[in-house]
C-alpha cells in the first residue's frame, strides 16, 4: 500500500509515476481521493475548533462555580453548550473513522510506484535486456536432429496430462516414476542451493491461509478472481471437529505462492533491527486460477493450476533493499548455470510489473521446441508497500518503528525447470541427459531412457 502521507503532500506526482504503468486509469480514483481528503481536512479543522472551544467552555465553568449559587444559572448554559459540543465531537470522530475505512478501501487497490530506475513501457515489448547466459558463452545449443517438445519428450518418462484431467480437470498433470523422480531432484537441488550457498532458512508453511495474509502481500483484494477460494463445504465438519468447523466459517485460500505465508511471518511484528536480513526459502505447490488466460499454453506444463516452486523471501532494512535485489537475481541465477541451461535477465518496464514490485527483473530460460526465452524466475522489490500493509516494522538505531522492506522471487519454478530439463538435454533417441548436478539426487543416474511408463505406474 502506498504512504498516503506521500498521496497528500505530491499527489500530482504519484499519479505520474502510476500513469507509467499499464491502464493507469483502474488504479487510483483521483476524484475519490480528493473529495475525501477535502472533508477529512475539515473534519479535523472543525474537530480542532470545537476541542478548543471545549477546553475554553470548561475553564469557564470552574470560574463560575467558584460564584456559588450566583452562577448556577451561567454554569448550566455552559455545561449544555459543551454537552452539544460533545455530541458534535462524538459525529466528527464516527465519521472520520469511516473516512479513514474509505480510504483504505481506495488505497488497497493501488499499485505500487515504479523505481525511477524501471524503465517505461507500455507492455513486455518494453522490457529490457541486461544480460544473457550460456554454458560456452555462445548461446543456446544448436541441435543437428529434429527436436521435441516437454510434452513428447516427458511422456514416455510419465508425464500424464490425461490422468490430471481424469483426477482433476484441465491444467492438472500427473507425474510418474522417472519424471517424477527428476521433479523431485529439481526441488531438493535448489533447496540445498538456497539453504547451504545463500544462506536462506527452509521453512514449511500451511498450503492455505487467511484473508489477512493475502492482503497483507497485495493478492487481496484486487487479484481474488486469481485465488482457489476454500469454501465453507457442506457443515459436516461441524458432528465431527469442531477446529475444521471453525475453519469451514472463515475466508480460506489455497496460496498462489509461499511468498504469501513467509512474507507474512513478519505481520503486525517489530523485529530487532540486528535480525535484518531474514532470509526465507520453502518449497511448495502453488495454486493460481489463471483468470483471463484462457487459451495460453493449453499444451504442458507451462501455464499449470498447481505447479511447484521454491520461493526466496527477504526481510531486510531499506538501505539495503536494492542492492538485496541485485544478489537475489544472483541466487536464481546460479540456479540456471549450474544446471546449464541457457537464459537472459530482464528488466521489466512499468507495464509489466507486478501489483506490488518497485522494480522487478525476469529470468527468462531458452526454451529449444518454442525457439525462443520463457521467464522461469521473477524477483522484485516491493519497498515498503507490503509491509505497510503487514505492519511489518524494525526498531531503528533512533529507537522508533521504521517500515522494513520486503524483497520475493522464484528461486525456481520446479516445472517450468523441468520443462527446460527436458528440452535442452534432449537426445536424438528422445532419452534426456541428465545434468551433472542432479545425478547425486537420482542415484547416480545419466540419462533418463525412453521406457514407456505403463498407464497405472505399476
Amino acid at each position: 500500500m502506498l504512504d498516503i502521507t506521500l498521496l497528500r503532500k505530491d499527489l500530482d506526482s504519484a499519479v505520474a509515476r502510476l500513469e507509467t504503468r499499464k491502464k493507469p486509469q483502474a488504479f487510483l480514483n483521483v476524484e475519490a481521493f480528493r473529495t475525501l481528503e477535502a472533508e477529512r481536512k475539515t473534519i479535523q479543522m472543525r474537530t480542532e475548533e470545537l476541542q478548543s472551544k471545549r477546553n475554553t467552555l470548561s475553564k469557564q465553568i470552574g470560574q463560575l462555580k467558584a460564584k456559588g449559587p450566583a452562577g448556577q444559572s451561567e454554569v448550566d448554559a455552559v455545561m449544555a453548550e459543551v454537552a452539544g459540543l460533545k455530541s458534535e465531537l462524538e459525529a466528527s470522530a464516527t465519521r472520520l473513522d469511516q473516512i479513514q475505512i474509505e480510504l483504505q478501501a481506495l488505497l488497497l487497490a493501488v499499485p505500487n510506484l515504479p523505481h525511477e530506475s524501471v524503465p517505461v513501457g507500455a507492455d513486455e515489448h518494453g522490457n529490457v535486456v541486461v544480460r544473457s547466459w550460456s554454458p560456452d558463452g555462445k548461446g543456446p545449443k544448436a541441435f543437428d536432429f529434429p527436436v521435441k517438445d516437454h510434452v513428447d519428450l516427458g511422456t514416455p518418462l510419465g508425464l500424464d496430462f490425461e490422468m490430471g484431467v481424469k483426477l482433476t480437470g484441465a491444467r492438472f498433470t500427473v507425474m510418474k516414476g522417472p519424471i517424477a523422480r527428476l521433479h523431485r531432484a529439481l526441488s531438493q537441488f535448489m533447496l540445498d542451493v538456497q539453504t547451504e550457498e545463500h544462506g536462506y532458512t527452509e521453512c514449511y508453511t500451511p498450503y492455505i491461509v487467511n484473508g489477512d495474509s493475502l492482503r497483507g502481500t497485495g493478492q487481496l483484494p484486487k487479484f481474488e478472481d486469481d485465488l482457489f477460494h476454500v469454501g465453507a463445504g457442506s457443515g459436516l465438519a461441524s458432528q465431527f471437529d469442531a477446529s475444521l468447523a471453525e475453519l469451514s466459517r472463515k475466508n480460506l485460500y489455497l496460496i498462489p505462492t509461499s511468498e504469501v505465508p513467509l512474507t507474512n511471518f513478519v505481520r503486525d511484528e517489530v523485529v530487532a533491527e540486528a535480525t535484518l536480513p531474514i532470509k526465507l526459502t520453502a518449497h511448495t505447490p502453488c495454486f493460481r486460477s489463471e483468470a483471463g488466460s484462457a487459451g495460453r499454453d493449453t499444451r504442458g506444463l507451462i501455464r499449470q493450476h498447481q505447479f511447484d516452486k521454491v520461493e526466496m523471501v527477504q526481510i531486510v532494512h531499506p538501505d539495503t533493499s536494492y542492492d538485496v535485489l541485485e544478489e537475489m537475481v544472483g541466487h536464481a541465477e546460479a540456479i540456471l548455470q549450474k544446471l546449464g541451461l541457457p537464459y537472459r535477465v530482464m528488466s521489466l518496464c512499468t507495464g509489466d510489473m507486478g501489483f506490488g514490485a518497485s522494480k522487478t527483473y525476469d529470468l527468462e530460460v531458452w526454451l529449444p521446441a518454442q525457439d525462443t526465452f520463457r521467464e522461469i524466475s521473477s524477483i522484485s522489490n516491493c519497498e515498503a508497500f507490503q509491509a505497510r500493509r503487514l505492519q511489518a516494522r524494525f526498531k531503528n538505531v533512533q529507537g522508533k518503528n521504521e517500515l522494513v522492506h520486503t524483497l520475493n522471487g522464484s528461486g525456481l519454478a520446479v516445472g517450468r525447470t523441468l520443462v527446460a530439463v527436458l528440452e535442452n538435454y534432449q537426445n536424438a533417441d528422445g532419452s534426456v541427459t541428465v545434468p551433472l548436478v542432479l545425478r547425486p539426487y537420482l542415484g547416480g543416474l545419466t540419462v533418463l531412457g525412453t521406457t514407456t511408463v505403463n498407464d497405472i505406474g505399476m
